[in-house]
This record gives structure tokens, sequence and C-alpha cells, in this order.
């Protein structure tokens, strides 16, 4: 059976002037418009769909695929606001996604990214948009562990720091002393968990800890070097956001990967500015970092 909000692969069951029909199993034939036919598809093919219900409350389908899809959380773009019903969320369809008034956490503005969770509506039938978010966070015990590695989806700013949703599941803390840089609500990013607390709490960081971080992070300073023709503009001085926005990486961290780099006499400090360095290649007068605590 067709799965309403979900990608479904589907039997081609018979064509008509405005298009082919599916086979929906018990949600029955499903219109695949024209436009949307992958060419050369013929009858009793599989094709790949994603179902929903258009206007009229008619079930389509259609091979575009949007930015999310039900049971997921996502950051999706206010497009219009109705006074009626609520507001309608860009989401890549033709059809704009409903976000109801009844579902809005607090009231959203056209232009405004929101984070939603996307579910198919046990009134209607019809995919809806939530910002109630905790309701549909998972209640079981986290099955991350301290250290490992994890996807994040920024949520809210709070005086401790930012909610985040962790790997899609549950809710965790960034602490603001683990941040550095002003992170945006909607923000995907890498993190890491640091621990986890009583009552399934999670306490997370942006950055890996002790040597593990220092090693992936001069790995990845070496590859931009490589890929930049050995230089680069970023430094000590560079702004914490600019760091992170290009290495995924605190200012800290990315401080003590480069003293870890040039005491390892790979990269040379050129004020402002890095540049790959063979250790044939190392003179006594070249420029040095200023300060005697290099990974401060």
């Amino acid at each position: 059976m067709a799965q309403i909000g979900r990608l479904n692969s589907l039997i081609v069951l018979h064509s008509t002037p405005h298009g082919v029909y599916l086979d929906g199993g018990e949600h029955g034939e499903i219109l695949l418009p024209n436009r949307y036919i992958p060419k050369g598809t013929g009858l009793d093919e599989a094709v790949e769909v994603f179902v929903y219900r258009d206007s009229e409350d008619r079930l389509v389908a259609t091979t575009e695929k949007p930015f999310a899809m039900v049971g997921e959380f996502a950051t999706l773009e206010v497009v219009n606001v109705n006074r009626n019903i609520g507001a309608f969320l860009s989401w890549g369809l033709l059809k704009d996604l409903l976000l109801p008034f009844r579902e809005q956490a607090n009231p959203v503005h056209v232009g405004e990214k929101v984070v939603v969770y996307i579910l198919l509506d046990e009134k209607t039938d019809r995919i809806i948009a939530t910002t109630r978010l905790n309701r549909h966070l998972s209640k079981a015990r986290p099955p991350f562990k301290p250290g490992q590695a994890v996807p994040l989806l920024i949520t809210a700013r709070t005086p401790l720091g930012y909610n985040a949703i962790v790997g899609g599941t549950h809710m965790g803390l960034l602490y603001h002393s683990n941040v550095g840089a002003p992170l945006q609500v909607g923000q995907k990013l890498n993190g890491y968990v640091t621990a986890l607390q009583p009552g399934g709490k999670i306490d997370l960081s942006l950055d890996a800890s002790g040597y593990q971080r220092v090693a992936s992070l001069t790995d990845r300073i070496l590859e931009a070097l490589k890929n930049n023709g050995g230089r680069l503009s970023y430094d000590d001085d560079s702004p914490p956001e600019v760091i992170r926005s290009h290495f995924e990486a605190s200012k800290k961290a990315f401080k003590q990967a480069l003293g870890a780099l040039y005491k390892q006499r790979r990269i040379r400090f050129t004020n402002p500015g890095i540049e790959a360095l063979d250790i044939r290649e190392a003179k006594d007068g070249d420029w040095q970092p200023s300060g005697p605590k290099r990974q401060g």
C-alpha cells in the first residue's frame, strides 16, 4: 500500500491524457501527472514517487522530492500566512506545506525560517507541519555514546546554550561555553556527545575531545591547503564564526591544530594566513606565531 508523505515504488497500471495511474493498494489508483512521468516509463513498471493530497483532497504522486517527509524534522521558510487556517511553508513541491495555527508554538511570519516536524494529520489525513517539537521526540533511552559524532539541528537559544535535535530523534544541549560563535535556529551542523545525563538529557559539543579533535582537524586543514594551492587565508586571527563556517570547529580547536601542524613543520605562518610547508623547505628564518602559549 502506498504511504502518504513518503517515497513509494508503485506500479504503472494504465495511462490517460492527464498522466498515468499507479497502484496505490488500499488507496486505489493514484495519478502521476504527465509532467512528472520519467522518460521511457512503460506499463507494469515501478516508479519511485512521493504521494500527497492536492488542493482538492485527491491523492496524487510526483517524482519531485520534498525537503523533508513525514516523520522528519526540517528547517523550512514561511512563504504565506492565511489568517483563517495558518502559515504555508516552502518544502520543495508545487503545493506548499500547511503549518496550522493550532500547531504553532509561537506565531510565525513570512520570510522566517522555522524548525518543524512533518506529520500526517489524523483528522484530515493531510500532511501538515508543527513547531511543537517535543511531542515528536523519542522518549526512549538515547542510543548515543560519549564521544560519538552526531548530526545536529539547532532549535532554540536558551540561557544555558542551544537546544539541538540529535540524530533526528532526541533533544540535546550545546552549552554556550562549548560553542564559541553564535549559531542560528534551523542551522544544521555536526557535533559530539559529551555526556548522557539522568533522564535521557544529552550534553553536546561542537568539537571532539583531546587528541581526536586535533588529529581530525589537522587532516582537514591539510586537505584544504592541498585543494587551495597550498595557501589559506585563515590563521589565529580569523573570526570564530569564519573558522566554524569553513572547518566546523571552534577557534580554540583551530589554534591547537595549527600549533600541532607548526610543530610538525607542516605549515608556515604567512601573517596573515598559512602556507603548506615541506619539511625539507623549512628555514631558520621562517616567521613564527607570536606568544609563548601557541595552543591556548
